[in-house]
């Protein structure tokens, strides 16, 4: 019983963490989450797997 209430504290914590990050960031987006933005992530500037953007049309460089 010891061990469920620290992992549902713990789950608690991580959902309040990612909607604080949400509330305090400008319009409740996230930054930078399009795979064509992370030059680790594409090194050849291919398009975005799942908005089908290139690197140079995303807003937030």
């Amino acid at each position: 019983m010891k061990i469920l209430l620290i992992t549902i504290g713990l789950l608690a914590l991580g959902i309040a963490g990612i909607a604080i990050k949400l509330w305090a960031k400008k319009d409740g987006e996230f930054a930078g989450t399009c795979a064509s933005q992370n030059p680790h992530l594409n090194k050849d500037g291919e398009a975005c797997g799942y908005c089908g953007k290139l690197p140079e049309n995303c807003e937030n460089k």
